[in-house]
């Protein structure tokens, strides 16, 4: 009103300029600087025009030119870092007196099919390997076990070696590590890996020596070859705890828990429950009727229905909390593993949980670490297919296998993607156009199409868009359960892109005794076959003073008039050669087999 009523006078005061402070991040809009300088954008893009530079409001500039233009309109300036956003998320460390006793989180781990879901069923009382494909553990469990002792948090760990990823998540999460070897089998591949992680992070190992019952067994050969990968248990003069047990008998499982509780209560293993919490997320995946879900393993603080939680670049409000049995709680305390729903996209397994107190912050995190994200990709790419372009150039083409991965949880996924990247050669690999969680959908689908991919299923399969999508376009999709069997079948079908291997077979020579001109034919050259046999169709080199002077096919093989298919060591025959009429007496025939040999990976 004071702005109209001097207008109607046609009086109006020069405005005065006030000098703020205007925080500048890495990038920023036009419109956004100009606001947060209240000038106006028209002004700054004025600005800009003089130095030479054309833009429009909704262009982004980076923050050396926003500082320069701040400055010349009289602001000053705070430069921020776009990274600034994480700082303060995860709290400092806890005052001593915050902080209580809580359950040890025990991983076990060890060779695949040496019975470690077994120990854990036999402890649990429950089936849960009769629920794997193949009896092979392809996810990461983790489940809460009540003892006379107190609680115990057990993470059970794949034993294939294309889930290395997953042993070393949970290596990472855990503060004692149940090495299983069968007794039977004494220490393999896995083993030794499993050793490498519990020695990475830095945590007490037990050895749990499974299948005792067994009459094959032989508990002194598992230690023994133990003790050459530095793990020395007590029976031998070393420091690590060890447990003959079968878990099929239920034999030793009390005294291996109670080692576990001799071994935590040693470490004094201490958390603070009253603060905001955090956790690491040890799997995820994409429910079809619950959306995403991830498996949080909390290290400090109280999860609780309600609260606002941040994981790598997905972030959400918890709707629900599902402990290991499927029953669901109200809050989860340290060493608590919980299914947490409610997130608005799925994390990947092995981010850090972070519970925030306000949505607007959840949200600038994750869509900070999303575009982080989206910006390393795409400069991987682009040096990926800069780096391919070289390299093609140099050694011929490099052939490529498209595939599209779409697996039930993360790590499966992930597994998956390193095990097939390890399956090529100089040659011929793989390239994985897309890997995710959930089903297989109609945007996979179109993404296969044009990428040329076939689509891989790990137990989960396509929805009916996806299947008409499919077979509308030729698309294969492939279901499996297990591991082996997809790793094999990427191996047979990569094999077939291999260029086969040529092998040349000596078959015999000839010597050229007369050249005989003939009109509307040429030259024929009259041959004795001196060693092996010469035959029609085969290649021929033509050698001349020890130096091959041509190489080439028969055109004719003749016996006086008649065509044959061979000639043998001794006979004399007519040589005539496709598009080579330099012959000589004394020249030498040399006749070769070229053979094309499969190859495999």
């Amino acid at each position: 009103m004071e702005r109209q009523k001097k207008q109607a006078t046609g009086f109006s005061a020069p405005r005065e300029k006030i000098a703020r402070e205007v925080v500048i991040p890495e990038a920023i809009t036009i419109q956004e600087l100009a606001h947060r300088m209240a000038e106006r954008a028209v002004d700054i893009i004025k600005f800009l025009m003089k130095q030479g530079q054309m833009h429009k409001i909704n262009d982004v500039i980076d923050a050396d030119t926003a500082e320069l233009i701040a400055e010349d309109f009289g602001h000053k300036v705070k430069r921020v870092s776009e990274a600034d956003v994480e700082e303060g998320l995860s709290g400092g460390e806890d005052p001593e007196d915050t902080l209580k006793p809580r359950p040890p989180v025990v991983t076990v781990m060890g060779h695949v099919d040496h019975g470690k879901t077994s120990i854990l069923d036999a402890i649990r009382k429950t089936k849960v390997t009769s629920g794997e494909a193949g009896g092979i553990t392809q996810h990461i469990g983790a489940y809460q076990v009540e003892t006379e002792n107190g609680r115990i948090t057990f993470l059970d760990t794949p034993g294939h070696e294309a889930f290395t990823s997953m042993r070393a998540r949970g290596a990472k999460a855990t503060d004692i590590v149940v090495l299983v070897v069968a007794a039977d089998d004494g220490v393999k591949p896995q083993t030794v890996e499993a050793i490498n992680h519990a020695k990475a992070a830095e945590v007490p190992v037990i050895v749990a020596i499974n299948k005792i019952d067994k009459p094959e067994a032989d508990a002194n050969r598992a230690r023994t070859e133990l003790m050459q990968h530095e793990v020395f248990v007590e029976s031998m003069g070393g420091d690590a705890l060890d447990v003959e047990v079968s878990a099929l008998t239920g034999q030793g499982l009390p005294e291996l828990l109670e080692a576990i509780s001799l071994q935590s209560e040693m470490m004094e293993l201490k958390a603070n429950p009253g603060r905001n919490a955090e956790g690491l997320v040890v799997e995820a995946k994409l429910d079809r009727g619950r959306g995403p879900v991830a498996t949080v393993l909390v290290q400090r603080g109280t999860l609780k229905v309600g609260n606002v939680v941040v994981a790598g670049a997905a972030w959400g409000k918890v709707r629900a909390l599902i402990d290991d049995t499927g029953k669901n709680v109200v809050s989860a305390g340290p060493s608590f593993p919980v299914e947490v729903l409610g997130f608005n996209g799925v994390p990947d397994a092995g981010d850090m949980l972070v519970a925030v107190d306000s949505e607007a912050r959840a949200r600038e995190v994750a869509e900070y670490r999303q575009r982080k994200r989206r910006e390393a990709k795409g400069v991987s790419m682009r040096r990926a297919s800069l780096e391919q372009m070289m390299s093609q150039m140099k050694e011929g083409e490099l052939k490529e296998f498209p595939i599209l991965i779409k697996a039930d949880v993360q790590g499966s996924a992930e597994a998956i993607v390193q095990a097939l990247e390890k399956l090529g050669n100089d040659e011929v690999r793989a390239r994985v156009v897309h890997y995710g969680v959930g089903g297989v959908s109609e945007s996979d689908v179109q993404l296969a199409a044009a990428t040329g991919a076939v689509i891989l299923g790990f137990n989960v399969r396509a929805n009916k868009q996806a299947r008409d999508a499919a077979e509308r376009e030729g698309i294969e999709v492939r279901y499996y359960n297990i591991i082996y069997d997809l790793v094999d079948d990427m191996k047979q079908a990569m094999s077939g892109l291999l260029a086969p291997e040529l092998r040349e077979t000596h078959m015999g020579n000839a010597e050229i005794l007369e050249v005989f001109n003939i009109s509307k034919v040429g030259k024929i050259a009259g041959c004795k076959v001196t060693e092996g046999s010469v035959e029609r169709g085969a290649g021929v080199r033509l050698i001349r003073d020890s130096v091959v002077i041509h190489e080439g096919r028969l055109s004719t093989l003749k016996r006086f008039k008649d065509e044959v298919k061979s000639v043998s060591a001794g006979q004399e025959c007519g040589m005539a050669f496709e598009n080579w009429q330099d012959l000589k007496v004394g020249d030498v025939i040399e006749c070769y087999r070229v053979e094309e040999i499969k190859r495999s990976l």
